[in-house]
């Protein structure tokens, strides 16, 4: 399954089972180990845990397994890896405190941007 087929499927399944604040991140280029990042807020950790159950549900229905997934039955935060997409399903006060968005959308500043030389 295509990057683009694997993160539309993930995002309909969790506007679909009503994740809140789903937001896709594009880290090709800043990450060598996966394509997209899906963050998206649960309402308790019992519904983080069954949003992160029927995404691996449907994609199992499609012949796609997760690589690994992180996070218990009481936790505020359960990572999804999937390979070209990972997928984040936290409390919102957990996303507060982690802001992933903000960390993987930084721009590059100019310390980042080499001097140039003067005649």
């Amino acid at each position: 399954m295509q990057a683009d087929e694997l993160l539309a499927l993930v995002t309909t399944e969790l506007d679909d089972r009503k994740a809140e604040n789903i937001v896709t991140v594009d880290v090709m280029g800043k990450s060598s180990f996966t394509d997209y990042m899906v963050i998206a807020t649960g309402t308790s950790t019992r519904h983080i845990k069954a949003l992160c159950n029927y995404v691996s549900i449907a994609l199992k229905d499609k012949g796609v397994f997760p690589k690994g997934i992180e996070g218990g039955q009481d936790s505020e935060w359960v990572l999804v890896d999937l390979g070209d997409v990972i997928l984040h399903v936290m409390t919102a006060q957990t996303r507060e405190f982690y802001q992933l968005e903000k960390l993987w959308t930084v721009e590059n500043t100019e310390d980042d941007v080499e001097p140039e030389e003067e005649e």
